[in-house]
């Protein structure tokens, strides 16, 4: 790949880390996916934990109503956190049709935010998991979903504008 060095690649090149590069160079986008995964789930989180302790006390089982706010602005904070840095950095988009690109974003997460919202209301409100827990679990789904819809329909590499290099 004829690809300038991004940050994850120079840091990658540092001398103790260069016996991974092959690994790197391998798997480099599910790495640098979960980083960045990694950092938008802590996004979401910490919008979504602000959010509970700011207006419902900090609740471990919100309400139904209360639930859908939290998931909500969990994947508001989410989606805009992870649009600008996966096209970056995972899967390096050249799409010059940013807008197209992010609305199959936007509404790729909202078919996510569905299921993460769907699995917390199972958790919470019908077994009576914590909020918390329940989080975490829809959380590792989510990402999950995110990666497989992002690869295959909103980053995908299918036109002369946005080919990777031999």
């Amino acid at each position: 790949m004829n690809e300038e060095k991004d940050i994850f690649d120079r840091i990658m090149s540092w001398k103790p880390l260069r016996p991974l590069w092959p690994f790197w160079e391998k798997h480099r986008e599910v790495l640098v996916y979960l980083f960045i995964g990694g950092l938008t789930t802590l996004v979401s989180w910490a919008a979504k934990f602000l959010w509970n302790f700011a207006f419902y006390g900090g609740t471990p089982e919100p309400t139904v109503t209360q639930n859908t706010i939290l998931s909500v602005v969990e994947n508001a904070a989410g989606i805009a956190f992870a649009y600008p840095t996966n096209r970056k950095w995972v899967f390096r988009s050249k799409n010059p049709n940013i807008l197209a690109e992010a609305g199959s974003f936007v509404g790729s997460r909202l078919v996510t935010m569905l299921l993460g919202w769907l699995l917390n209301l199972l958790m919470v409100n019908v077994l009576g998991i914590s909020t918390y827990v329940a989080t975490v679990v829809a959380a590792i789904a989510v990402i999950i979903g995110n990666y497989i819809i992002s690869k295959l329909l909103v980053f995908r590499k299918n036109d002369k504008n946005d080919k990777e290099e031999p």
